[in-house]
């Protein structure tokens, strides 16, 4: 109750981006997903330096909303628009021409990019500055990091990394790597996604992004080992890198590395104490009979008392204790919120019948619950409420 009250109250505290696609100005309408690509980049820069930004998700249902076509350039009323919409507080947005080399560059050059952007201040109704790029096409990566480095610069003056340190913490991924990770983010269907990611990972396997992105479509497909290797590649200043050791620690967990799914769950958790997370720690902790995972579990329903599963599960290492009157007042409590627990009304009746507990029994092991959605949004705006941001 009170995240919720503290996020309602966030925009008069912090101010919240809503970044666009940029138009495309060419005749190029397969250059789209460059529009996309510098939006992304943008988003992750602020992302990256813990200024708040609106989800893509959430950008595309206010173009459903409002019935926006999103490849069509916007006039500044409906970008104004979409903005008030998601009550956004400052709007990204921009344009990009490409053209084409000439026969004399061809062999040196994919052709030209200009790239212009512009912030829109809604809550004051003033325009920020304008500032552009120009360069090659297939030296976009470096384009679209200064694009968002003097975004950041804009945004958070006095909390900005120099554009040095910037640079060297994004590498210049290869343009047709850029090209197939966006278009992956775009694409309709899983087998889409799946090929368009694993093309960008083939073409630049130092791809951050798009190593989770492609680790995420493996764990999605039950593919543990997979995932786990594409997830372990996501970069520690990769705005995703928490969440990346979440699912990896769910991978090595399905792969019983109960001590690798741990140290993954622990580094998330010591940075973003997430109800799911001390979950995970605590059922990881559990597979490796470390006796903290009660305590664990117990943050977990501190957190969120109406889940049943954190209830099962401190009700399930409480009976592995041999601690069974309060164990069944967990699976009770489970049983309150999820009446048809077919597996807390078998615990329950074990703890009621005092049965043993006999370890490396299929009986008595192996019951821990996790949770998969990783969810940390709310988390960073409560922490921008309480910890506001100097600019």
């Amino acid at each position: 109750m009170l995240l919720a009250l503290l996020a309602a109250s966030m925009p008069a505290l912090a101010d919240n981006y809503l970044i666009l696609p940029f138009f495309n100005l060419s005749k190029e309408t397969n250059l789209q997903w460059i529009g996309e690509s510098l939006s992304e980049a943008i988003g992750e820069s602020l992302a990256s330096e813990n200024v708040l930004t609106l989800s893509r998700e959430d950008r595309e249902e206010a173009y459903r909303r409002l019935s926006v076509r999103a490849d069509r350039q916007l006039t500044k009323a409906t970008v104004i628009r979409l903005g008030e919409a998601l009550d956004a507080d400052q709007i990204v947005y921009g344009q990009f021409t490409f053209t084409p080399p000439t026969a004399a560059d061809a062999p040196r050059t994919k052709g030209t990019l200009r790239i212009v952007a512009q912030i829109v201040n809604l809550r004051k109704a003033t325009r920020g500055p304008e500032y552009t790029e120009l360069g090659s096409l297939e030296d976009l990566a470096r384009l679209q990091n200064h694009i968002a480095w003097q975004t950041l610069q804009f945004v958070s003056p006095k909390t900005a990394p120099s554009e040095e340190e910037y640079r060297a913490r994004r590498p210049a991924i290869r343009v047709e790597a850029i090209e197939n990770y966006v278009r992956g983010l775009l694409a309709d269907t899983a087998d889409q996604k799946f090929r368009f990611f694993s093309q960008a990972v083939r073409v630049d396997p130092r791809f951050s992004q798009a190593n989770f992105q492609l680790g995420r479509q493996h764990y999605n497909r039950k593919s543990w080992k997979l995932a786990a290797e594409h997830l372990e590649k996501v970069a520690p200043q990769d705005i995703r890198f928490r969440e990346a050791r979440f699912y990896l620690g769910l991978s090595r967990y399905r792969l019983d590395d109960f001590t690798g799914s741990l140290q993954s769950f622990r580094a998330v958790v010591d940075a973003v104490p997430l109800n799911e997370v001390w979950n995970n720690v605590g059922a990881a902790q559990s597979r490796v009979n470390d006796p903290e995972a009660l305590a664990s579990f117990r943050k977990a329903i501190e957190g969120d008392p109406g889940d049943p599963d954190y209830h099962f599960n401190a009700g399930y290492a409480l009976f592995r204790k041999g601690e069974l009157e309060p164990a069944a007042a967990e699976f009770r409590a489970t049983l309150d919120r999820r009446p048809g627990d077919q597996d807390a009304t078998i615990m329950l009746g074990r703890c009621l019948r005092r049965s043993p507990v006999i370890r490396q029994s299929p009986v008595s092991e192996g019951f821990e619950r996790l949770k998969e959605t990783y969810e940390e949004s709310a988390w960073l705006q409560l922490k921008a409420v309480l910890e506001p941001k100097k600019k």
